[in-house]
């Protein structure tokens, strides 16, 4: 760094810019690149052989440095996007073309990692690479601290605490990027053709609610009140439902002070879509359509695991999870079975419980930890016990369950989906029951969001509700875990 320091502090000394703001390029490599290539993917020139009339403006940073002689070589890295994962092109400076100043500044100047403005004629060396021919060069920002190895892998930790350099030296970095901006776009498109609207509604909340987690609480001085982040985005956009919107979603940040693992993140995306007159079973097409839509736009929806080759092509199972749940155990579990028998059974399978869990938790957990890792392939679970979605409609056959299903695929919940509760009178009861979960030492428990009441008693048409975890979506793509997946993942500090 001291070395790239000085050289920073001579270009200035003597008249330079080591960070000017006057450069500007007419091409990109990606453009060059594309000029000089033919349908067939070959160059369109002969090695050797120079284009003296075609002259471009170049610009990119510098991840190769060859410097002989009379003739100095580059490889210069244009910035990733949409279409490219950063194309990479060559540059050569010869003494006859730029002179012996600029060479000689370009010897003692240029480092890898710098970013360099080049102007010049389109060549192919007579190794056959596509190249430019620089007649000019200048200095466009001194970078101050030495790129990691190309050839040498980074340590995971490394590649998520200093994203920026993993994704300059690192293609499967760009690529997952691409990926996510793929596939967040691909959800978008898919819910704008069937009819919803993309709205926002707050991240700082009075009363946090809409999932059983932990928030993360914070204080507003101008009103001097409490408040917290959001941990869901549910009530806000049930709220638009009672004013009239007829389909609706967002795709945005929560926050959940939780436990943070290879799953789990404090911040992540959530997708969440609420449709009028539908329940759990529409809502459950349309999570699949997005899910194919998504897979259309990665381009593949075979999906090779160290479990077993996911198939989206195939049928998505319907699983109950008392049915389910009794088949894994060999034993029937009913909505009868009592704690005392769900507790022998999870000390049995060295399953941790705690003594305040009722028996809809305790089976939760159990399905959790038994049947959820063995579903490979997309299965929709149903029929849970009523605790496990406060917020879901009681189920029209026995309201000690709910009309709700988790989304298990590759034996991970990617996604979950409602029969929504709109009767106030009954959303009042479950809400006040959290309330006091909440009271009792809960952190997880909902609280009673009196504004939210209020709404559903203006009328709320029934419908379907799904969320999608964003994150664990392009976990299931791409076979990594969530800090990968998340471009700038919150992490521990070093110090």
């Amino acid at each position: 760094m001291q070395v790239r320091l000085d050289k920073r502090a001579r270009i200035i000394d003597q008249g330079g810019q080591a960070y000017p703001v006057d450069l500007l390029r007419d091409h990109t490599l990606q453009q060059v690149r594309d000029a000089y290539t033919g349908d067939d993917g070959e160059l369109t020139l002969e090695p050797g052989e120079e284009r003296e009339d075609d002259v471009v403006t170049i610009g990119g940073r510098v991840i190769f440095v060859r410097n002989t002689g009379k003739l100095c070589f580059a490889t210069l890295q244009d910035g990733f996007t949409e279409s490219s994962n950063g194309e990479r092109l060559q540059v050569m400076l010869s003494k006859a073309q730029v002179g012996d100043d600029a060479l000689a500044a370009w010897k003692s100047d240029v480092d890898l990692g710098d970013f360099v403005w080049v102007r010049g004629h389109v060549a192919r060396s007579r190794r056959g690479e596509l190249s430019v021919m620089a007649s000019q060069w200048r200095m466009a920002s001194k970078a101050l601290r030495p790129l990691p190895t190309l050839h040498k892998d980074l340590s995971e930790e490394s590649r998520v605490r200093r994203r920026y350099a993993d994704l300059v030296v690192r293609e499967e970095s760009r690529q997952m990027v691409r990926t996510r901006a793929a596939v967040t776009r691909a959800i978008r498109t898919s819910l704008d053709e069937m009819g919803f609207l993309e709205i926002e509604t707050p991240t700082l909340q009075l009363v946090h609610g809409g999932a059983a987690a932990r928030p993360f609480n914070t204080h507003l001085n101008a009103f001097d009140i409490d408040m917290s982040l959001r941990i869901a985005l549910e009530l806000y956009l049930k709220r638009a439902m009672v004013g009239g919107t007829d389909r609706v979603y967002e795709m945005g940040r929560v926050f959940r002070n939780e436990g943070i693992d290879s799953n789990h993140s404090a911040e992540f995306t959530m997708l969440e879509a609420y449709q009028s007159w539908g329940n759990q079973f529409t809502i459950a097409e349309v999570i699949k359509a997005i899910i194919m839509r998504a897979a259309d736009a990665v381009g593949t929806h075979q999906i090779e695991t160290d479990k077993g080759v996911i198939d989206l092509d195939g049928e998505w199972e319907w699983v109950h999870v008392y049915p389910r749940l009794s088949e894994e155990l060999g034993r029937e579990i009913t909505l009868d079975t009592t704690v005392e028998e769900l507790r022998a059974i999870a000390d049995e399978k060295s399953i941790a419980y705690d003594d305040g869990w009722s028996a809809g938790k305790l089976v939760m957990e159990l399905f959790g930890e038994i049947v959820e890792p063995t579903l490979l392939q997309p299965t929709f679970v149903c029929d849970y016990p009523a605790i496990a979605q406060p917020l879901a409609r009681p189920h029209r056959d026995d309201p000690r369950m709910v009309e709700a299903w988790d989304l298990i695929i590759g034996g991970m919940e990617r996604g979950t989906g409602f029969s929504e509760l709109v009767d106030p009178v009954v959303q009042r009861e479950v809400l006040t029951q959290q309330s006091l979960a909440a009271a009792a030492g809960d952190p997880e428990a909902m609280e009673l969001d009196e504004d939210f009441l209020e709404a559903l008693e203006f009328g709320c048409p029934p419908m379907g509700g799904l969320g999608l975890g964003v994150d664990r979506l392009i976990m299931l793509f791409t076979n990594a875990g969530i800090r990968e997946t998340i471009l700038f993942p919150l992490l521990k500090p070093e110090r």
